[in-house]
């Protein structure tokens, strides 16, 4: 999430005057990280999930779900108050959908998945940074491994998974600009 919350920040510091950056990233912040970050806080506290990572598939179910409802909210806020869609959320939620879908198949590494399509969002922002932050993907799927939250098996499928979606937004991106 602090990977989307960065990308979040630096399109909008690249692209808009500080007055459009807030009222561009704080409908974002409003209805997306903070019930999410809030939820998962929530969630941790009361037991419901056994870590902040939300490491157990069954618990994730929920999240899923949650994340899912949160980015419909700000792609319907969007399409009312602006008459647009928002694609980096459509294709998030698309990405979410078929982690959701690959949740009960195999636990897929969602921090993989995640930081590969902020990859692709940062390339589409300056191909260094999105090459910078393909390297620091590696770091956190290595890390995932390291730290026995997955398997090799769970951050490959992540890592599969995101790639596909994030292909199908870059060539997205490429065909409306």
């Amino acid at each position: 999430m602090n990977s989307l919350l960065i990308y979040f920040l630096l399109y909008s510091i690249q692209n808009f005057s500080l007055k459009e950056t807030l009222s561009h990233f704080l409908p974002i912040l409003i209805i997306t990280i903070i019930p999410i970050s809030s939820w998962i806080y929530y969630n941790v506290k009361t037991k419901k999930y056994t870590d902040a990572d939300v490491s157990d598939r069954k618990q994730r179910k929920g999240l899923y779900f949650f994340i899912s409802g949160a980015i419909i909210s700000y792609l319907n806020f969007v399409y009312l108050r602006y008459e647009r869609i928002d694609f980096v959320l459509l294709f998030l939620l698309i990405l979410l959908v078929i982690m959701q879908i690959s949740n009960y198949f195999i636990k897929s590494s969602m921090h993989t998945a995640l930081n590969i399509f902020v990859a692709a969002l940062m390339f589409t922002l300056n191909p260094i940074y999105g090459l910078i932050w393909l390297g620091f993907t590696i770091a956190v799927a290595y890390s995932r491994i390291v730290l026995r939250r997955h398997s090799l098996a769970e951050v490959l499928s992540g890592a599969v998974i995101a790639s596909i979606i994030s292909f199908i937004y870059l060539y997205t991106h490429i065909q409306n600009q």
